[in-house]
Parts: structure tokens; C-alpha cells; sequence
């Protein structure tokens, strides 16, 4: 029991006494550049038509497509909240990410060539075009965005300045600030 406890306080010391190298402080701001850069090019590139900027003008093969859904899936949520779990409960947790992949064939196979036939690129575009009007888009749109902000968008948040607040030291609220601010960078810049 001793042991424990002072096992855990040495832990615990030497947690917060960790520090990032310069050499690890550099990989990381050449990584968030080479992706930003790559983000604005790609951004820059297709521009001029919501076809351009939801399918790339259809010029994309499946690598890079499959990668950026796969890129654009994965969240501060995925690096604290499944990564934690994996490591208290076991690698049964790739369950949950491993099923995913099942249910995305089914959405490529299936429900993608009724997208593409029907020429829409959203959800409530293809909702309009289904049952017609604009009340059943207008709802799907709300309620797609109250969830997101509840579900996905509150969570992500907190588990980024939980990892910011872990990795470099940040207050809570600096980091939500932090991210907040990156997040409208990205969505302004398109």
C-alpha cells in the first residue's frame, strides 16, 4: 500500500515536470504547416463551384478521398477519449472504429450512387429534392446543427484542451479559445 502511494506521487511528479524539447516543438509546428499549407493549396484549387468544393470536380482518385474522410474523422475525442479507453479497458475498444468501416462500405455501395444520381452534395439538398419544400431541409439542417454543437462539436472541445492542457501546459480556457479561433480559421478560409 506504501508503495503505491509513493509510486502514483513519483508519477504524478514526474508528469508534471515534463517539458517538450525543442526538436519536438519544431516537428510539430512543420507538421501543422505542411497540413495547412496542403489545406489552403487543395482549398485554393477547387473553388468556384459547390461540385469543386464537396468533390474536388470530380478529378480525385479514391486514395487521397478515402484519406481525407479518414483524416477529417479523427478528433482530439479519438486521441483522448478511445485512446484512454483502450488503454484502461483493452483493445476491445478497436471494435468500435473497426465496425465504422462496415457501415461506410454500405454507405458507398448502396446510398452513394443514389446521391450522385440524384446530382446532390448534402443531406438536405437531397432531403429537398426527395419530399420536396423547404421545411424538411430547414429541420434537418437545425437539427443537424444543434446535435453537432452538443454531441460532437462540445466534446471535442473539451477533449482538445484536455490534450493542449496535457501536452503543453495551456490553461482550459486558453485552449478552448485556441481552438475556437483555429477552427473559425479554417471554416472562413473555406
Amino acid at each position: 500500500m506504501l508503495t503505491e502511494d509513493f509510486a502514483s506521487k513519483r508519477m504524478v511528479t514526474a508528469i508534471n515536470s515534463f517539458s517538450l524539447h525543442w526538436a519536438d516543438i519544431l516537428v510539430l509546428v512543420v507538421y501543422f504547416a505542411i497540413v495547412i499549407g496542403f489545406g489552403v493549396w487543395s482549398s485554393c484549387k477547387n473553388r468556384g463551384s459547390v461540385e469543386g468544393y464537396f468533390l474536388a470536380g470530380r478529378s480525385m482518385s479514391f486514395l487521397p478521398v478515402g484519406a481525407s474522410l479518414f483524416a477529417s474523422n479523427i478528433g482530439s475525442g479519438h486521441f483522448i477519449g478511445l485512446a484512454g479507453s483502450g488503454a484502461s479497458n483493452g483493445i476491445g475498444v478497436a471494435g468500435f472504429e473497426l465496425n465504422a468501416s462496415y457501415v461506410l462500405i454500405i454507405l458507398g455501395w448502396v446510398f452513394l450512387p443514389v446521391y450522385i444520381k440524384a446530382d446532390v452534395y448534402t443531406m438536405p439538398e437531397f432531403l429537398k429534392k426527395r419530399f420536396g419544400g423547404d421545411r424538411i431541409r430547414f429541420y434537418q439542417t437545425i437539427l443537424a446543427l444543434i446535435l453537432s454543437i452538443f454531441t460532437k462539436i462540445s466534446v471535442d472541445l473539451y477533449s482538445g484542451a484536455i490534450f493542449l492542457n496535457q501536452a503543453l501546459g495551456w490553461n482550459m480556457y486558453v485552449s478552448v479559445i485556441a481552438l475556437v479561433a483555429l477552427a473559425a480559421l479554417f471554416t472562413i478560409g473555406g
